[in-house]
């Protein structure tokens, strides 16, 4: 029996039979992908649907080469099932992280596995240039690849915002504030999917990482600066403009620093890698922050223990807004240094104080310098793959 632990797996949805094929054949590889292996009986009870139907769908998704033929399970009486699995060469995904610091790339294959990561310096950070880069990039690493490309992610900070409003935020980047999808997929000549670095992530962390088992879940992202990224019964709250969870703006000390933004004593000026370099000193070059974590160094434990006070009322004000199953820390700090900051938080009353939970309230996500790139390639591949993406979109009847 196939567990449906994210209440994912249904029947088609309304009445339109070109869009209930499509949310069934997600579902499928939702299933193959969470479970591993399984079987026409198995698959035809996790959908509801006859046998017929199934088969219809997996030779579709065998034609494709999105799924293999593994052969029949041996194990008990009777004729054993064939079983069907991913192919994991069947399809990849792209994802490109452009930041201050050049672009991280990551190639995802079918199973959700890096194929690709690495990291490099376009001529400069302007559209021109990197999404020059980008197309090299996908002729070099795709020369070596077989299978279809399902589509690429590109992320970068947030917010999106007009040219007017853009301020001179130190994560932003100049001359990208109009640039949409739609000039991407022009440029690279595949679709493209942009969201900010704390969205993308947080789509990670639902399909790959800790929250893979829930359906409601919060990722407070550590870029240059802060970020969140929210999903609700599966789906991204994106807001109008993509800008939902720039919770790096809310001011959380009146009349402190100063900030790009125009605001005083904003969350960002104190619990960033931007605001963490200002107490350190220093530039937080690759390494930096492992090691004087791992020299005790008392500059990055007091700034620890402060981030962790004002990141308190944060935390208690996300939980009551979106009453989420956990709250995720993850991003560009070394895990050690994320577990620690996370010990520093006094969590605060909420609804998420309860005495019974099958989820900590705090606990620690995806980590490293290409968490935002691997979210990146996360998009095409919950566009493609997961039922929820399809039941975001209109029936068309």
């Amino acid at each position: 029996m196939v567990r449906q632990e994210r209440g994912r797996a249904r029947a088609g949805i309304g009445k339109n039979p070109v869009r209930a094929r499509d949310h069934n054949r997600r579902v499928i590889l939702d299933l193959l992908r969470q479970h591993g292996p399984l079987g026409r009986k198995e698959l035809a009870e996790a959908l509801r649907l006859t046998g017929p139907a199934v088969v219809n769908i997996l030779d579709e998704l065998l034609a494709e080469r999105l799924i293999l033929d593994l052969g029949r399970k041996r194990e008990g009486r009777g004729q054993p099932a064939i079983l069907f699995g991913l192919n994991p060469e069947g399809a990849h995904t792209f994802g490109f992280e452009i930041g201050v610091k050049g672009i991280a790339t990551v190639v995802l294959d079918l199973l959700g596995r890096p194929i690709e990561q690495s990291r490099s310096q376009p001529a400069s950070l302007s559209p021109e240039d990197c999404l020059a880069h980008l197309a090299a990039e996908i002729a070099r690493i795709g020369a070596g690849l077989s299978g279809a490309l399902l589509g690429i992610g590109v992320v970068m900070p947030g917010p999106f915002l007009p040219a007017a409003s853009a301020g001179s935020d130190p994560a932003t980047l100049p001359g990208w504030e109009n640039i949409t999808p739609a000039c991407l997929s022009a440029a690279l000549g595949h679709p493209v999917r942009m969201e900010n670095d704390a969205n993308a992530a947080a789509l990670s962390e639902a399909l790959f990482g800790v929250g893979a088992k829930a359906r409601d879940i919060a990722l407070i992202y550590f870029g240059e600066g802060i970020g969140l990224g929210t999903l609700s019964a599966g789906r991204l709250l994106r807001g109008t403009r993509g800008n939902a969870g720039e919770i790096g703006h809310i001011v959380i000390a009146p009349g402190g620093r100063a900030c790009s933004c125009g605001q005083n004593g904003c969350l960002e000026r104190y619990v960033s890698r931007h605001a963490m370099a200002e107490a350190l000193g220093i530039a937080l070059t690759p390494g930096t922050v492992s090691r004087l974590w791992a020299e005790g160094d008392p500059r990055l434990l007091g700034w620890l223990a402060e981030a962790g006070q004002r990141l308190a009322p944060v935390v208690a004000m996300i939980e009551n807004m979106f009453d989420p199953e956990t709250i995720v820390i993850g991003g560009q700090l070394p895990g050690p240094v994320i577990d620690a900051l996370i010990a520093a938080v006094p969590l605060q009353p909420s609804v998420a104080a309860l005495p019974e939970r099958r989820l900590p309230r705090l606990q620690r996500g995806q980590d490293g310098a290409f968490t935002a790139a691997l979210g990146a390639a996360a998009l095409p591949f919950y566009d493609a793959l997961t039922p929820e993406a399809g039941e975001g979109a209109g029936d068309g009847s």
